[in-house]
């Protein structure tokens, strides 16, 4: 069976962690000891089970009723496997909401039915077009708050694809539940009979998923091996991950940022030599030549067209509760690869209300979304975020706090 790696975000209270648990409780994929250790909790609405306690386990979320970091949890049905990742609403998390999202191929979205879309609405629609995920399924919450409402289903729906018209998902599914409930969770809901369309799970199983476009070859060297043992003391290898297309015995291939060139002569997966490699394949390399290679090095096929820039336009996303430091030292990590580099210049800002990029002061606050030049101190391979989101991404650490600053997705370099 093929795996769909989902998550859900939206606002505080919207009811993520409940969605999940729904999820996991009927589709019958909860341990039973986790199952008598929250029916022994207290209850909640019309004494229906606190299912968010199956994601929530940090005891400060507990406590708070609330979510803050990122709970994965794994199920499967006799489709799919899936892994869930439950993101948090509140704004000052929305860091964490971009970690859960960053490898997702399926965004759930949920909106409570009194409220409508909000501003963390709007900011999560956005990170996920960003982020280039294809499908997003949007759940309008809390029904039963609404009597099934058809007409407020209607009225959220209307507004929600006015929202998307500038956003670049393959593929809209609004769906009306009630996750405390379950009303068309795993099952179809007897309270709205007007929705005929299929429950959530069945939209989560049939959902074909369609890879990432990645222009290249592109293998992320990550250590080097040299064995102490006598039978391989002339054994050079790098060790890695495949991050796009392949690589077989006997390519050319160009390492960067040297600009060094060689040839594979053997390829190592799972302790035992192959000739050839696929995207995501962690393998170990011999060439021909030695050649002074580090950690955080690229290794392209010669045949395959590459740029390289000290300057270029990116998107970016805001994680430090510190505002963003113009032309100040950060330490860009590429990959495995830190880079010197510092922010120029920001040409635009995400306005939330129509979500389009303006001209606006150089303030970047915590969760706001900007437009930016980047200098590095070193040239970089380039690869934009579209045409190869596994290279084209990177984030910004201050050297000074150690704090992760910022999330960049490549736009376009600049020389």
């Amino acid at each position: 069976m093929d795996l769909l790696r989902v998550f859900t975000c939206g606002s505080v209270d919207d009811g993520k962690s409940t969605l999940i648990g729904r999820l996991l409780y009927d589709s019958k994929s909860v341990f039973q000891e986790h199952l008598q250790t929250i029916e022994g909790k207290d209850r909640v609405g019309d004494g229906e089970l606190n299912l968010a306690l199956l994601t929530d386990g940090l005891r400060a979320e507990r406590e708070q009723g609330i979510t803050i970091d990122v709970a994965y949890k794994y199920f499967s049905t006799p489709k799919r496997k899936f892994i869930l990742a439950d993101t948090p609403g509140h704004v000052q998390y929305t860091r964490n909401m971009v970690t859960g999202a960053s490898l997702a191929d399926c965004a759930i979205i949920l909106i409570d039915a009194r409220q409508g879309i909000l501003e963390q609405t709007r900011r999560h629609s956005f990170i996920a077009h960003l982020l280039e995920i294809p499908h997003l399924i949007v759940c309008i919450n809390k029904m039963d708050l609404v009597d099934f409402s058809e007409k407020r289903y209607q009225e959220i729906k209307d507004e929600f694809s006015n929202l998307c018209k500038s956003l670049s998902f393959s593929k809209i599914t609004l769906i009306p539940i009630s996750a405390l409930k379950g009303d068309n969770i795993v099952n179809k809901s007897t309270n709205m009979p007007w929705y005929r369309d299929e429950p959530l799970l069945d939209h989560l199983e049939s959902w074909i998923i369609t890879p990432r476009v990645q222009s290249g070859s592109r293998f992320l060297n990550q250590y080097i091996i040299r064995p102490q043992d006598s039978q391989y003391h002339d054994f050079r290898g790098y060790a890695g991950i495949i991050r796009s297309g392949e690589f077989q015995v006997g390519d050319k291939i160009t390492v960067y940022p040297q600009n060094l060139s060689s040839t594979i002569s053997e390829i190592w997966y799972s302790g035992v030599k192959t000739t050839s490699t696929q995207t995501n394949d962690s393998v170990i390399f011999q060439l021909e030549d030695d050649m002074d290679i580090s950690r955080g090095d690229i290794f392209v096929r010669s045949t395959d067209a590459v740029k390289t820039t000290s300057l270029f336009r990116a998107k970016l996303t805001h994680l430090d509760s510190a505002p963003l430091k113009l032309n100040s030292p950060y330490e860009m990590m590429i990959g495995t690869r830190l880079v010197k580099a510092m922010v120029k210049s920001v040409e635009t800002k995400l306005d939330l209300t129509d979500l389009i990029f303006k001209p606006t002061s150089p303030n970047v606050q915590l969760n706001e979304i900007a437009e930016v030049t980047i200098k590095t101190a070193t040239p970089i391979l380039f690869d934009s975020f579209e045409s190869n989101w596994a290279t084209g991404s990177a984030i910004l650490i201050d050297p000074q706090t150690h704090m992760t600053a910022a999330a960049l997705m490549f736009e376009e370099s600049l020389g």
